[in-house]
């Protein structure tokens, strides 16, 4: 399989999959609705990070459940490489790159949204320290 990271725009099928999908995005972290595999309904207990989020080819994305969250090992095939400039490049090489750090990072702050602190806890001054009145 070629480099991770295909470049926005691109359109591949998934392994067993029949549809061409375009790809709209990377590290997406699905939320607040159902995730689904090929066998049906998924129960997520934590958040999941995919490389790619994509919607159908050639019609898009009409509604917002049809949005599709996959991993590079999945594509079976690539139909389309979408545009190469340099920025895509440094974007590509910098996932490739980092990837641990932010998957761990994405999965701190959704979980940090979804378990807000107080917000006592949260204001700081710029140098680092709290507001005064703050514990």
């Amino acid at each position: 399989m070629e480099e991770k990271f295909l470049p926005i725009g691109s359109v591949v099928i998934l392994k067993g999959g029949k549809r061409e999908l375009m790809i709209t995005s990377y590290c997406i972290m699905p939320s607040g609705g159902e995730l689904y595999d090929k066998n049906g309904k998924v129960e997520v207990k934590e958040p999941i990070m995919f490389d790619y989020g994509a919607c159908f080819y050639p019609e898009g994305m009409i509604t917002s459940d049809q949005l599709f969250a996959f991993n590079h090992d999945q594509i079976d095939h690539i139909c389309f490489t979408g545009y190469v400039t340099d920025a895509q490049k440094n974007i590509s090489n910098l996932l490739n790159n980092n990837m641990a750090e932010i998957k761990q990072q994405m999965t701190k702050m959704v979980s940090q949204t979804e378990n807000p602190k107080p917000a006592t806890d949260q204001i700081e001054t710029l140098d680092g320290g709290q507001e005064e009145g703050q514990q």
